[in-house]
This record gives structure tokens, sequence and C-alpha cells, in this order.
């Protein structure tokens, strides 16, 4: 008997034995059996067939945008370490050994996608689903008021990273413009403009020259500072707070002493032939201006203080009137001591504007879409293509948005005016109109640029739109 019991004891270690052998024995290892690639109606499928799926990282990098998968594994022989994929999206897919003992698969992409890495069992597989279409929205309150939104949307052409700002006016909020250095010669970066005007937050405003003249309208604390040549869309802000938007017409003239009335062709730019054009304290220092002319400085009471044939010092509290060829001719008799009254206007509604800034077209009217890039003769530097832009909108309750879009980049593809239109539509906008774009477009917040500048770096520009309390407006 007890023979016996010794003989089941053994057996019974034994059968122990080989359940714990197999408990303990190491797992398969990794192997990746095969890579195939589906085509999604909004994007990529990549699978990898394995034997088993271990644990992996998944990494994404964004110079150069690519997705990389990181697993212990070896590959099947079968298996082809680089694959073409007939997607627009990828670039290259590589799946190789490293020399850690591991298998990297990198995806290199053309451009921003939503990705998800998964596991499937029975059988076992590892699924990389690229998606070319989806929404990723981030909201954020700054402070009653002033509420931002980050929006990375996947477009049939690709992604578009935006920034909005949403400003509720009757909040103890306000929007002015800020002018480059404080006056028309030079440049300034948005957020250093954004700084000095202590404000909250600011976008680019103003299309502009090398030399930081002003194209378009500007006008600040009721001060023309510059004019449009064209009939083309601005923004006024009234005195009351209220924004509007429309096309605006410059008109100004200089009546002489014998009532003859010479037309002003435009304010603080450089004067073209047979011009006459008004320079007030905002421009600079002095006139800059070439020999083929004649120039009035004028003082605040309209009386002549002196007359030089060019580059005329603007002293303070004073203008000077600029002329060349006809307008030398038609300004003749004026003489020092003589009274010369000049009247500037944008129009009844536009002349009560307490700040103005004009760049164009115009994208949004009364809710509907109402691109004016013919009418107001702007050409592909403007209208051409897609690229980073800035708009500003209001919305039916009298809400202001500020939007930048980034462009010309593998993570955002911009805008052409007519997408900028239909978004601004879509954000709300019942009026909107676009703002100068490209390597210019950028969003500041609290002193931090939020966007992507095309150029790599802040652009210095002319002018800024800035966000400030409304005891700082005035």
């Amino acid at each position: 008997m007890l023979k016996y019991s010794r003989i089941v004891s053994v057996l019974l270690i034994g059968i122990l034995l080989s359940f714990l052998s197999v408990a303990w024995a190491a797992p398969a290892p990794a192997l990746i059996q095969k890579v195939r690639l589906g085509q999604r109606p909004d994007g990529l499928r990549i699978v990898m067939d394995m034997n088993v799926v271990p644990d992996y990282k998944v990494t994404l990098e964004e110079e150069p945008l690519r997705l990389i998968i990181d697993m212990p594994a070896t590959l099947d022989k079968v298996v082809l370490p680089q694959v073409k994929p007939n997607d627009p999206v990828v670039k290259s897919l590589e799946v190789k050994e490293t020399a850690a003992g591991q298998v990297r698969a990198i995806v290199t992409l053309n451009r921003v996608v939503s990705h998800r890495v998964y596991a499937l069992k029975a059988p076992n597989r590892l699924v990389i689903d690229l998606t070319r279409i989806y929404d990723r929205k981030v909201e954020q309150e700054i402070r009653p008021g002033l509420h931002y939104t980050s929006w990375l949307k996947g477009y049939p052409f690709g992604p578009v990273q935006s920034y909005i700002l949403n400003v509720d006016l009757k909040s103890g909020l306000a929007i002015k413009p800020v002018l480059s250095n404080g006056a028309v010669a030079g440049l300034e970066t948005v957020g250093a403009m954004s700084t000095r005007a202590r404000a909250l937050a600011a976008v680019n405003g103003s299309y502009f020259a090398l030399d930081g003249e002003i194209l378009g309208l500007l006008k600040l604390d009721g001060e023309l500072i510059s004019t449009p040549s064209l009939p083309r869309s601005a923004v006024g802000i009234m005195p009351d707070g209220r924004i509007i938007i429309d096309q605006v017409v410059f008109s100004g003239e200089a009546v002489l002493p014998n009532g003859r009335s010479i037309r002003i062709d435009g304010v603080n730019r450089e004067r073209g032939a047979n011009e006459l054009i008004l320079y007030n304290g905002y421009y600079g220092a002095a006139t800059g201006s070439n020999a083929y002319g004649v120039e009035y400085l004028i003082s605040s009471q309209g009386k002549v203080l002196g007359i030089a044939a060019n580059n005329t010092v603007i002293e303070e509290g004073c203008a000077v009137l600029s002329a060349h060829g006809a307008a030398v001719n038609a300004l003749a008799s004026l003489k020092v001591g003589d009274t010369v009254v000049i009247r500037e206007s944008l129009g009844p509604e536009w002349d009560e504007a307490v700040h103005a800034l004009g760049a164009g077209p115009r994208l949004v009217k009364n809710g509907s879409v109402f691109l004016t890039t013919k009418t107001e003769d702007f050409g592909s530097d403007v209208a051409g293509g897609r690229a980073p832009r800035t708009a500003l909108g209001l919305t039916k309750d009298g809400r202001l948005l500020l939007v930048v879009v980034d462009g010309r980049q593998t993570t955002s593809a911009g805008m052409t005016l007519l997408e900028l239109a239909l978004f601004m539509q879509e954000l709300g906008a019942v009026d909107a109109l676009n703002l100068d774009g490209g390597g210019s477009s950028e969003m500041v917040l609290k002193d931090q640029v939020l966007n992507k500048p095309s150029d790599g770096r802040e652009r210095k520009v002319g002018d800024a739109l800035v966000v400030i309390p409304t005891d700082l407006a005035n």
C-alpha cells in the first residue's frame, strides 16, 4: 500500500511540474507576418498581421511629420520593409527591425491626419487608422466676455488649424487699431504692438508696404492716418462701441483764399504724378518727398507757415500739403500767411467713427456670402489659392469674431477666400471682412503667439487690431 502511495505521489508531482513548466515558459516572441493596406472613404487603414500583439508605443513627430510605432517584435522574411501607399496623405510607410531588437513602423505623412492605433484578436492584428476628415476643438474662457477656441478640422483637401477669439463688446472690452511704432514709417510685430497697447489679444490688420506705409484706410482717435485709393471694405468703431463694416470712399479738398477747391488725392502716402497729398504728424518727422514739387506747411488754424521744395519737416500740430505737376499750378497763388481750409471725409457715418481700419475683400453681408474681390480690384496676391488668412466678423447678437487660419504648412492647408467666407458664416458671422493674410497672419493672446506664422517667425507689419479693456480704449 505504501509503495502504491509513493507511485501516485510521483505521478502527481510530475503532472504538477509539467503544468508549472508551461506556466513559467516565456511567451512566444511577437512576429509580424504580413502588412496590408486598405483604402477607406475617409482615409487609410494599415494592418499588421501578427502571431501575438505585444505592448507598443506610439509617437507623433512634427518635423518631419510622421507617426512612429515601436514594439518588441521581429519581421517575417516575406514582409516587405518598404510599402508605397497609394494615398495623398501618406508619403511613405517603412517597417524595419532595429538594432535594439525592436520593430519600428514609420508612417511619413504629407499632412496632418487623425490617427488611431489599436490591437485586435482572433486573428491577432495591430491596426493603424489614418483619418483625413476629423474635428478637434478646444475651447477656453480667458476672462468674462473673451473666449478662445483652437480648432483643427480635416477637410478633403487637407487639415486646417484655426484660432478664434469671440469677444463680447458689452463686457468691458473694446477693439481698436494700433499703428506700428506709433508712426506710418517703419514696421513692428503684432506681439510688440499688443504688449505696448497692454492688450489682452491682437491680430494683424491692414495691408502695408515694405516701408510701413499703410495701403488702405486707417483712422485712429478721430484722425485719418491713411486713406484708400479705391473704394474698399473696412471696419469702423463708433463712439458707442458699435462696429460697422462697409466699403469706404475718401474725399478731400483744400479750399484756397479765393474760394477755389483743389482735390486732395490721399493722406500720408508717397506722392504720385500731378497729385496733392496731405501729410500729418503720424507720417513721420518729414515728408520724404522728392525735389519735383512744392510743399506748404499748414498750422492747425489753417495758416500757411512756410513753403519749400521737398522733404518738409512736419512740425508738431501742423500738416503739409505736398503738390506735384498740375497740383503745383493749382496752388501757385498760395503764399505765407494765407489761410487754407482742409476738408477730409469718409462719408457721414464713417466721419463719426472714432477708429477705422481697411483691408478687404468683404466676406459676408447680412448673413450671406458676399465676396467683393472683383469689385474692389484685388489681385491674385490676395485672392489666389489657399493661404494663411485673418478675418473679422460680427455675430447676430453683436459679438466680435477675430479669426486666424494657418496655411502653407503640412499641419494646415489654409483657405481660399470663399472657404474663409463659408467658415466665418459657420462661426455665426452675419458680417465679415478679410484682413491682411499670408505671412502676416498672426494671433496673440496675453503676449503669446498662438498660431504658426508661415514665415516661421513673426513678421513685422504696419498695424494691428487689439482687444483691450474699455478703460484703455481712449
